[in-house]
């Protein structure tokens, strides 16, 4: 599985610290093609502002990246993109930044994989129980998004619909305490009510830390206060 991704080299000798970047689900008219198209930007940005390595890559399914969308399919595309970055030899180490859906599966896969050093997450869902209710309309969406590609995918639809009831934001922060976990939120988040980025700091226990954006929506990624407080939470937790 060939997957599409942008990394950022800072200024400096290595080894560094390292963020793999993830994004949710692609939004607006040219659906799959253009997920995480500014992500890159963001990518160079840590590098230059906080002087971390920083890779923004594709999901299976979107951009330039192979594949068809499905839940499991998404945490074996980040575990992979993990391990390999914790391959490098200009490395030190190894943390994750999500937005949305990939905020969420961010702390499952640092709840799994102990090399993960913290997450932040900004504006992720407690689960993706909403989807699995109606995985037939789900499947239609992400078909005519371009997620899903080939016409024999999936082959169980019901299996496919069950990866995502099995997600759970809260369990996976349980598990990633006590390592840092930065909940980032919007007040006037429309898409994810705020309720969920509490439940899920709450979860993460008292070495977490909790922002909420005044004012702010669902679109953290382009609000300069939201990628302050995120930079400036890298810049705090630098190894």
């Amino acid at each position: 599985m060939r997957l599409a991704a942008h990394i950022a080299l800072p200024a400096g000798r290595a080894p560094w610290p390292a963020v793999v970047l993830c994004h949710g689900l692609p939004a607006g008219p040219r659906g799959a093609v253009a997920s995480a198209s500014t992500f890159s930007e963001l990518a160079d940005r840590i590098a230059r502002s906080v002087g971390w390595l920083a890779i923004a890559f594709n999901f299976r399914g979107t951009g330039a990246s192979e594949g068809d969308f499905s839940v499991n399919g998404w945490l074996e595309d980040l575990r992979a993109v993990v391990a390999a970055t914790n391959g490098r030899p200009d490395v030190r180490d190894v943390w994750l930044v999500g937005v949305a859906e990939g905020g969420t599966l961010a702390l499952c896969e640092a709840a799994d994989d102990p090399t993960v050093r913290g997450v932040a997450t900004l504006a992720a869902p407690l689960s993706f129980r909403e989807w699995a209710r109606d995985p037939v309309g789900l499947l239609d969406d992400a078909r005519r998004a371009g997620m899903v590609r080939r016409p024999d995918f999936p082959e169980s639809v019901a299996a496919w619909g069950r990866e995502f009831a099995s997600i759970d934001a809260c369990d996976a922060a349980r598990r990633v305490a006590p390592r840092p976990v930065f909940v980032l939120h919007g007040s006037d988040d429309a898409s994810v009510p705020l309720t969920d980025a509490r439940a899920i700091a709450e979860a993460a226990g008292e070495d977490s830390q909790f922002c909420v954006v005044q004012a702010a929506g669902h679109e953290l990624r382009h609000d300069p206060r939201a990628m302050a407080a995120l930079l400036g939470w890298l810049d705090r937790v630098a190894p």
